[in-house]
């Protein structure tokens, strides 16, 4: 199972927010801390405003900052939020299901059972869960050198 890179990169700006909880950040920051286009960023925040993780201030001295702490946001939760349908395989989804062999395969009950273990294990983890004790120095260090 692969994540989207729309939900990699909604971690990872969470993932920043929280270890800059006492301050407004910006896109530009971000995206440049990361190393990922400022408009995916874009993309990114405005998903997670509306979904109720973040607030974004617009106008000079705006900015963004984690709306939710992050022992309140849970791994599964914010993936089921931000996967379309968590549809491993093209049988997950019976509108767009083309498979001939349905009917007769197996392999939709394994891979069901695995995704409910993949997200079991989500379940068990926060964000707060995902901060190392370097995270910051690490991204200061990597934009400072490049």
């Amino acid at each position: 199972m692969q994540l989207t890179l729309f939900t990699d990169y909604s971690l990872r700006v969470l993932m920043y927010l929280s270890e800059n909880q006492d301050r407004l950040c910006t896109v530009k920051e971000i995206s440049a801390r990361y190393g990922i286009s400022n408009n995916h960023i874009v993309k990114v925040v405005h998903k997670l405003a509306q979904l109720g993780y973040i607030q974004s201030q617009k106008g000079k001295g705006g900015g963004i900052a984690i709306l939710k702490k992050p022992e309140d946001i849970n791994l599964r939760d914010l993936v089921i939020d931000l996967e379309p349908g968590l549809t491993i395989v093209e049988c997950f989804d019976s509108s767009t299901n083309t498979c001939k062999i349905v009917s007769a395969c197996r392999l939709k009950g394994i891979l069901a059972e695995a995704l409910k273990a993949f997200l079991s294990t989500l379940a068990r983890y926060t964000l707060a869960d995902t901060r190392g004790e370097s995270l910051s120095d690490l991204l200061e260090k990597q934009s400072t050198s490049l």
